[in-house]
């Protein structure tokens, strides 16, 4: 798999845990510890599939996803949140169409290896590309 994977979460240990996880299937992987650290990344070029975290200080994984998107940054990449929140509350309302997926945690590895390895799949087959709301 040559799609490169974004970790957005500022819990050390959950970015620790996906970082061994998909090394371990030699899957480049880029770290954010915020949505700061995400927009920087993806302005310096990061394309691929991001794991947003929704819980955190700053900036969340909603406002987070609010400036990808109205900074031009979402196309090419594909969003899938990573987040201990069992169901998405009212700040995803408009946005949803840019989150391909919801994971909670605590979360099966193996079941998120293979949901990130499908959707890079799709990625590689036709790059998503939203219009700016």
């Amino acid at each position: 798999m040559n799609t490169r994977v974004m970790i957005v979460d500022d819990n050390e240990f959950i970015r620790e845990a996906v970082e061994i996880l998909f090394q371990s299937e030699d899957i480049p992987i880029a770290i954010a510890e915020g949505g700061k650290e995400c927009l920087d990344q993806l302005e310096a070029g990061f394309r691929g599939i991001i794991l947003m975290d929704v819980m955190m200080p700053d900036m969340d994984g909603w406002d987070t996803i609010r400036e990808i998107v109205a900074r031009g940054l979402y196309d090419g990449n594909l969003i899938l949140m990573l987040t201990a929140k069992r169901e998405p509350d009212a700040k995803m309302d408009g946005i949803q169409i840019y989150v391909t997926d919801y994971v909670t945690k605590p979360f099966n590895p193996s079941e998120l290896l293979d949901m990130v390895k499908y959707y890079a799949t799709l990625l590689n087959e036709e790059p998503p590309c939203h219009e700016s709301q």
